[in-house]
């Protein structure tokens, strides 16, 4: 639960970003913080790569019995939060106007983009270290300040969003800024517990200094978290500028699109939130698990997993479907062509939700379990394999359309997938079991 909450409140709080942007600047200002998604997707990327990565080797050690290996595992992939949050801030504002416009601004909304990308970029090292660290709290085992750590930059959003932007009179700028100071405070937090001493590990300032090896198996093991989000990145991408080229020759027009899809997939992320606070729930146990070769475990835990995250699933599918006029109502008023085009975009393109969990959870359990390359490929299927192409192929036929039909086919796809791959493994543990 403490690894869903914090997930969820992380989630939360952007969406109360767009709220305010929705209801104080429009659907342009909410198109405009959408094309600056595929950054944050990035930057989401690398925190899971290294936070999962280094969660994961660092559980595996620890379930060996490998009490030196699991503390350099530590001190490496803080260090290696702190380098590529940094890096990745430096190149997003050396080259902001040509990241924005190949993320899909249109010149309509290319000012309200650079006025809120060039501030959330500055927070950009801080969300790393949050994402990163929290990771590694968790699999110290102790869930709860991880979640602290989160829900404190949440809750910062929520009060002092309203104050940035109204009472300031910042705009746009304001929820930025808060963005920026609430990743701030997470961040200190969460490194707060690792500099008073964590339960499982002894950090000396040579753990500190990365090598090749320990870099490489980080990387290795948060590499389908990584994938996931670049994936994510690139297929968001093109649907921006798709949106941007089809939309424009619809009746609905391109920032009307953009807004909207902006505003749903926003909604979506406190779904994303939930299944993946769920995985990496699971995650320490897995780990520590199958280092261990406690395999009955690894399956009670993977079945007890599915069940939660199915119902989750099955909850959300029926909201998008019975309340989307009351979903897309939270980010303000809109145009008619809008509002039917974001509740359009919702039912269909969401149409198959309950299936959604599948893929997630499939890519972070055999993970978990130092399965790297299968991680890779499921986080890969739905996003770059299946959606991608649908993307680019079905609006040549059907015009906007085929951006709306194109989610449910490949989640079909990708759910059958997960499926195959899922009951392989269980099958593979029965055996692991009766082999003992």
């Amino acid at each position: 639960m403490p690894a869903i909450f914090s997930n969820l409140l992380n989630a939360v709080y952007n969406i109360v970003d767009q709220i305010y942007i929705g209801h104080g600047v429009g659907y342009g200002g909410i198109a405009a913080t959408n094309v600056a998604f595929p950054l944050i997707t990035i930057t989401a990327a690398i925190s899971i790569m290294l936070g999962v990565g280094c969660a994961s080797n660092f559980n595996l050690s620890l379930g060996a019995g490998d009490q030196k290996r699991a503390d350099k595992i530590a001190g490496n992939g803080l260090t290696l939060m702190v380098v590529g949050g940094v890096v990745l801030a430096v190149i997003s504002l050396i080259f902001l106007h040509p990241l924005l416009r190949l993320f899909g601004a249109n010149d309509e909304i290319m000012g309200l983009a650079v006025d809120y990308t060039s501030i959330v970029a500055l927070g950009i090292p801080f969300q790393v270290v949050t994402v990163g660290a929290c990771q590694l709290v968790r699999a110290d085992g102790n869930p709860n300040w991880a979640m602290l750590s989160m829900v404190a930059g949440a809750v910062f959003n929520v009060i002092f969003n309203p104050l940035f932007m109204y009472t300031f009179g910042l705009g746009i700028k304001g929820i930025a800024w808060v963005t920026v100071l609430g990743q701030v405070l997470s961040a200190s937090l969460a490194l707060s517990y690792i500099i008073r001493g964590m339960k499982t590990a002894r950090l000396s300032k040579s753990a500190f200094i990365p090598t090749a090896a320990n870099a490489k198996a980080i990387c290795a093991l948060g590499m389908s978290g990584f994938a996931n989000q670049m994936a994510m990145t690139v297929v968001n991408t093109v649907l921006n500028n798709t949106l941007n080229y089809y939309g424009e020759a619809s009746q609905y027009g391109s920032t009307v699109t953009l807004g909207a899809v902006g505003a749903i997939t926003k909604i979506n992320i406190i779904f994303i939130a939930c299944v993946i606070g769920l995985s990496q729930g699971c995650q320490p146990i897995n780990g520590f698990n199958y280092g261990a070769k406690n395999y009955d475990r690894v399956k009670e835990t993977l079945k007890t997993l599915m069940v939660c995250a199915a119902i989750v699933s099955v909850i959300f599918f029926a909201a998008y479907q019975l309340l989307p006029r009351q979903i897309i109502g939270l980010f303000g008023k809109g145009s008619d062509e809008y509002v039917e085009f974001a509740v359009r975009y919702l039912r269909v393109f969401k149409l198959m939700t309950f299936t959604n969990w599948l893929q997630p959870l499939a890519a972070g359990f055999f993970t978990s379990i130092g399965k790297a390359k299968v991680g890779i490929f499921i986080s890969l299927t739905r996003q770059i394999i299946f959606l991608l192409p649908l993307l680019l192929i079905l609006p040549v036929f059907m015009g906007i359309d085929g951006v709306v039909y194109a989610g449910p086919i490949s989640d079909s796809v990708a759910a059958v997938l997960g499926v195959f791959f899922i009951v392989r493994e269980l099958k593979r543990l029965d055996k692991l079991i009766n082999d003992e």
